[in-house]
């Protein structure tokens, strides 16, 4: 059983991989498609919300179909609508056919993250899953670091290339999902252990606050990360390949913490303390990127600072499964949601704030992580009989 529960998480993470490391693929190269269409800054800046903003919509029906369709369904065919919207984007001649390529990709999103989730909350026991889901942050993080680098390869051939490859790689890993994963066993809801239903979930004590701060860190990084680029570069002139070291070397450090430090930190911690003390962490980096000048100094404070991020993600993502019981799907969903609302306005309200100074964005994400961790300490984890119980059977056979 251990072994067929490997097998099958590691191909979990397989998909997620090819998935994310094909969203990398086509970075290096947007700007060349821009180009090459004669798109604004402020279409380009629109082709990204369209991405966030349908995920955002789809996120809560997604939610609910994991939890009725199942979880192999619902991540295939997401895999598919990646492939669909890649290939659309590499064949789009017109700006109106990249936006409907952004907004497929977006259910694309919304169908794969929370049934992965429910996934390997359902395969796994209470101890196996922070480690698991640490893995599973590991996976995306690694892709988004691998993919741009293959990506400016392949853009060498041409500038559409990359998004023909990330289509076939989406296709290939659908049909290896298809082939090879086997729907789950559900873990069964103790009696009266979540007795709302609806929208009305999303405020019970169990979620409302996690959901707050999956809000608040994406709304942070959101804010950083689409803002620094722009920042270094006109505080600093630093290059793009200066750009690219500190993002590379910040994602390489964020996926060995998730693999090496979260499950041990989890079990030092508990998901509540590790998320405050990550959030703390990265409040005080993210102020300290304003501080500080030189080169180095400016290296090693951009590369930490996702190490605070890049933690927190899977210790919400760990609790929410603990409590979550037979709603992995609609937790799921909703951590797809609130995470797609801070990646919609987090870059809006720091855009409007850069054009004022170039220091703002960072004072206000400073200022909204803070808060979170402010929230943090009216959070209580629920008793532990009051959740469902762990999986006795991991995989349907």
């Amino acid at each position: 059983m251990k072994k067929k529960l490997n097998v099958t998480l590691v191909t979990l993470l397989v998909n997620l991989f090819i998935a994310f490391m094909g969203i990398g693929l086509v970075i290096p190269v947007l700007p060349a498609i821009m180009n090459e269409l004669g798109m604004s800054g402020k279409a380009a800046g629109n082709l990204v919300a369209a991405f966030a903003i349908t995920q955002l919509i789809a996120s809560p029906l997604a939610g609910r179909m994991v939890d009725r369709l199942g979880r192999k369904p619902m991540i295939v065919m997401g895999l598919f609508l990646f492939s669909a919207s890649e290939l659309l984007f590499g064949l789009g001649q017109e700006v109106w056919v990249l936006f409907a390529s952004r907004l497929v990709g977006g259910v694309s999103a919304a169908f794969i993250m929370p049934a992965v989730t429910a996934f390997i909350a359902d395969i796994t026991t209470m101890e196996e899953r922070p480690k698991a889901l640490g893995f599973m942050s590991a996976a995306i993080s690694t892709g988004f670091i691998i993919g741009p680098g293959i990506g400016g390869f392949l853009a060498e051939i041409g500038p559409r290339v990359p998004f023909f490859a990330a289509a076939v790689l989406a296709f290939v890993a659908a049909m290896f999902s298809l082939l090879a994963l086997r729907e789950p066993e559900r873990q069964e809801m103790q009696e009266g252990a979540m007795e709302v239903s609806g929208f009305k979930r999303i405020f019970a004590p169990v979620y409302f606050i996690a959901f707050l701060i999956i809000f608040i860190l994406s709304f942070g990084l959101a804010s950083f990360e689409s803002l620094f680029a722009l920042f270094v570069d006109h505080k600093f002139g630093f290059t793009p390949k200066d750009i690219a070291i500190m993002v590379t070397g910040g994602g390489i450090i964020g996926a060995v913490a998730q693999v090496w430090l979260f499950d041990r930190l989890d079990k030092w911690l508990g998901e509540i303390r590790l998320i405050r003390w990550c959030l703390i962490v990265s409040a005080v980096l993210v102020f300290c990127v304003t501080l500080v000048s030189s080169y180095v100094l400016i290296l090693l404070v951009t590369m930490t600072v996702f190490v605070g991020f890049d933690l927190v993600r899977p210790a919400v993502t760990t609790y929410l499964s603990k409590v979550a019981g037979n709603e992995q799907g609609f937790a799921g969903g909703m951590n797809s949601m609130f995470t797609s609302l801070g990646n919609v306005f987090g870059p809006i309200i720091g855009g409007l704030l850069f054009d004022i100074k170039l220091d703002f964005p960072f004072y206000f994400a400073t200022i909204v992580l803070f808060g979170g961790v402010v929230l943090s300490f009216f959070w209580k984890k629920p008793k532990l009989d009051a959740l469902p119980p762990a999986p006795t059977d991991t995989i349907t056979k």
